[in-house]
């Protein structure tokens, strides 16, 4: 049989490496027992190598000319350190925000930077390795909304905490209440205009942990079916070997050199955005209303 018989559709293509390496079948729309393998396996894998790469910076500092490592990651150090003096003014509450910060910009920038490897090169090195022609494998956890949402909520958690660190479980509480219409001396009013400000914080919350997560997730997202996209002008020609599809494989390598140099400063600046929303979001916990 031809080679093009053995040839994936696009949609086949691009349904397959969107699919996710999963513990098990889903049993319905949702289902929190499925757990997506890849994007947990390469979040930590990443996690780790974000801390090897600061340990070894940091464990190789010198005081006399530094090396261009070490001069990246001093600037990169002293960025976040700036940008979070600006956000949240309380001393003692930067000592842990702004080495979080900087976690999660290095580490979400790695999780990005997945997105550059050729898209086929870790699948069909899973397929060989497990065997199976059909193995599934995402290796871009931030094109996971999962990923993402999870990231969100962490950093709700964390307002939430430094919410009741900074004003106490009362001044909290009564900012809930009070916050952002007032409050009123008549009684009925009071209740009323609890129950609204208490619903706006609610929304206020959801909407700032929505975004925070779908914003990443949607970039990211796009990026690779961008890439997938890409990929295809190249498998069209690999399929066929047809030499006036040259023009194919010409436009596949010029669109995707171009496509990963411009995704280079999609990535950054993704870490850098879901960076800076973290320290707004922690910074107003601290301020009063």
């Amino acid at each position: 049989m031809s080679a093009e018989a053995y040839a994936p559709t696009a949609s086949e293509y691009i349904v397959h490496h969107l699919t996710h390496w999963q513990n098990k079948k889903m049993s319905g729309i949702v289902d929190f027992s499925v757990f997506n393998i890849d994007s947990i396996f390469f979040s930590i894998l990443l996690g780790v190598v974000g801390c090897f790469l600061l340990w070894k910076a940091a464990s190789k500092a010198t005081s006399g000319v530094p090396g261009r490592f070490q001069a990246a990651v001093e600037i990169l150090i002293e960025m976040v350190d700036r940008e979070a003096k600006g956000i949240v003014h309380n001393a003692n509450s930067r000592k842990l925000v702004a080495p979080l910060a900087l976690t999660v910009f290095v580490w979400i920038f790695l999780l990005n930077a997945m997105d550059l490897l050729p898209l086929d090169l870790l699948p069909l090195i899973w397929q060989g390795i497990s065997g199976d022609s059909h193995a599934y494998l995402r290796v871009v956890p931030t094109a996971d909304l999962s990923v993402t949402m999870g990231m969100s909520v962490s950093v709700l958690l964390v307002c939430l905490v430094y919410n009741v660190k900074i004003k106490g479980v009362g001044g909290w509480a009564h900012e809930l209440v009070t916050a952002p219409f007032g409050t009123s001396k008549n009684p009925v009013f009071f209740v009323i205009l609890a129950v609204v400000n208490l619903a706006m914080q609610i929304i206020e919350f959801i909407a700032k942990t929505v975004s925070h997560g779908m914003r990443l997730f949607g970039n990211m997202y796009a990026g690779e079916l961008v890439f997938m996209l890409i990929a295809l002008l190249g498998g069209a020609w690999a399929f066929s070997f047809q030499p006036s599809g040259l023009a194919l494989l010409l436009l596949h390598v010029v669109a995707g050199w171009a496509w990963a140099v411009f995704h280079i400063l999609i990535i950054t600046l993704q870490a850098f955005v879901f960076m800076m929303l973290t320290l707004v979001y922690i910074g107003q916990s601290h301020d009063a209303h």
